[in-house]
């Protein structure tokens, strides 16, 4: 196409491909380096699968000590939300995926730092213009004044003749308009964009092989997709290319939707004369609904969102862990021979991600959440909890600000002090539950409620015991746990309580009761519910004049 008519098409004042060049050298990294990225849009709504997609990619780069960054791909100005480039970063540095320190991405737009910016493609609309005003001098792309009634007249009409719908070979009208017409067509005022000239035939097969899914074979493209659209900045398809060829991206993890548009992607390329990255299309997290498999909806499941684990508080490294566990096959293995291993020392294969698409299940979860809550030490926990109470529970804040050494105590029964530490917390929003009892302000149990509860013991028997248990009050709690428990038995025994399961089973109808029934005594009394943390532990929590307070009957 003559010079004088590109400068019609895009007139622009653009730097030459030689300085663009200039300024994004080859990255400087060892052999093997990952480089890659995630790029979302900022359309306000921050999905699971973005993080989960961003965890693999950013485990792939820290493996091979690559280069990891954040570009935001707001070509689609239509569906932007205000604040979204913020929850954006935000929530990708409160997961451990982005380091304003050694990752690349927005926040060095602005920057006077050298770095292979800028990364929102808003920003770059100058660059993608001048490859494209290069693709028209080198016919390798043309104006399309199609307008959008005429798109809709071709796919409909391709619809009824049982025709691929789309842009492509006699119906890419556009394609065949002389240089005359196309001035024509200007002169009028028409609108247009700028198409990619395809070279491919759909009847050729290519052998893709993709990170993830291995090796196919797959239609050659010959849709000519616009590449720059009528507000000035490119489509996705075409930004992409330009971006990870200039920031030096060899490993694109993205989701499998991507992969019917990866024989265009690499057409793209190749028609550049550039190497193309490596690509990993992952499945997408799915549920089971009605009997059958779909994909995480944000109109349907609040657990589509990042913000929902915000929300119920889910820890971060839980959420992780979880998504580990969903990614890599191998990962829960791992986890089993070594449970005490942060996350960093795990190794991500790629080979080894998910090829069929991953079930969320709801229990696994909460199990992962549950190990990894019971691993934390009081101090840990404490923290945490705090942390999610300040904005999302007001009331258990205040508690913990004024109870802290108390409520750290209650957090540390059965954790620091044993090697089976108890799993009642799975998230930040129940925790308030299993503590609350230990405040007498929050607890309230009638004479009723104590029969229910308590299995309806005999309440002369019930009141004996716990007379003969204070007595020796102080004694028994002077000793450690064993000692204690070995006491805690003969009072049992001395009440006609059977302190051995397996004779119990044999003749129940001998006894008041199993020692889980005794035990059940003090636990609805203490806490108002049959089950509990461990009593001694949490009897010396409580301390002696709230332990009497709530025993006496």
């Amino acid at each position: 196409m003559k010079k004088e008519l590109v400068e019609r098409l895009i007139s622009d004042d653009l730097p030459s491909i030689a300085e663009i060049e200039a300024k994004y050298p080859k990255r400087n990294l060892p052999e093997g380096a990952v480089v890659s990225r995630t790029g979302p849009s900022p359309t306000g709504f921050m999905h699971i699968g973005t993080i989960y997609q961003t965890m693999i990619s950013k485990k792939l780069v820290e493996q091979t000590n690559g280069k990891f960054f954040l570009r935001i791909e707001d070509t689609d100005t239509k569906r932007e939300v205000s604040g979204a480039r913020e929850i954006i970063v935000d929530y990708l540095i409160k997961y451990g995926l982005l380091n304003k320190e050694i990752d690349e991405g927005p926040f060095l737009d602005d920057s006077d730092k050298d770095n292979y910016g800028p990364y929102t493609q808003s920003k770059r609309a100058n660059i993608y213009k001048a490859y494209i005003k290069y693709m028209l001098e080198n016919d390798l792309a043309y104006p399309c004044f199609c307008t959008t009634e005429q798109l809709n007249e071709v796919r409909e009409g391709q619809k009824k003749e049982d025709l691929r719908t789309g842009y492509y070979g006699n119906f890419a009208r556009c394609r065949r308009l002389s240089e005359e017409d196309i001035i024509a067509k200007l002169d009028a005022g028409l609108d247009y964009v700028i198409r990619f000239k395809s070279n491919g035939k759909h009847s050729n097969k290519i052998l893709i092989e993709d990170s993830v899914k291995g090796k196919r074979n797959i239609a050659e493209n010959d849709f000519d997709i616009p590449i720059l659209k009528g507000d000035g900045l490119p489509s996705y398809h075409f930004a992409h290319l330009i971006d990870d060829h200039l920031m030096g991206t060899n490993l694109v993890v993205r989701g499998d939707e991507w992969i019917s548009s990866l024989p265009l992607h690499l057409q793209l390329f190749e028609t550049m004369g550039w190497e193309a990255p490596k690509y990993a299309h992952i499945s997408p997290i799915e549920k089971m609904d009605d009997g059958k498999r779909r994909k995480l909806s944000k109109r349907k499941d609040p657990e589509a969102s990042v913000v929902y684990y915000d929300e119920v508080g889910y820890p971060v490294q839980a959420v992780l862990e979880y998504l580990f566990n969903i990614a890599n096959s191998d990962f829960e293995q791992w986890r089993k021979q070594n449970p005490l291993a942060d996350l960093k020392d795990f190794e991500l294969k790629v080979n080894k991600l998910n090829k069929s698409g991953a079930l969320f299940d709801f229990d696994k979860l909460n199990h992962v959440s549950q190990n990894y809550i019971s691993r934390l030490t009081k101090d840990e926990v404490y923290n945490e909890l705090e942390k999610w109470a300040i904005n999302r529970d007001t009331h258990l804040h205040k508690k913990m600000v004024q109870n802290k050494d108390y409520i750290k105590e209650i957090i540390n029964i059965e954790r620091e002090n044993t090697n089976k530490p108890r799993k009642d917390i799975t998230m930040w929003s129940q925790a308030w539950d299993t503590m609350s009892y230990f405040f007498d302000d929050e607890f309230s149990l009638t004479k009723e409620e104590f029969m229910e509860k308590a299995g309806n013991p005999d309440p002369a028997v019930a009141k004996a015991i716990v007379i003969d248990f204070i007595a020796d009050y102080d004694k028994n709690m002077a000793l450690d746990k064993s000692e204690w428990f070995n006491s805690f038995k003969e009072l049992a025994e001395k009440h006609g309580y059977c302190t051995n399961g397996k004779e119990y089973k044999k003749n129940p109808d001998a006894y008041k009761g199993s020692m889980a029934n005794f035990a059940k005594i003090f636990r609805v009394l203490l806490t108002g519910e049959p089950q509990s943390p461990d009593l001694y532990y949490m009897m010396h929590v409580m301390g002696k004049e709230r332990v009497f307070k709530r025993i006496s009957i």
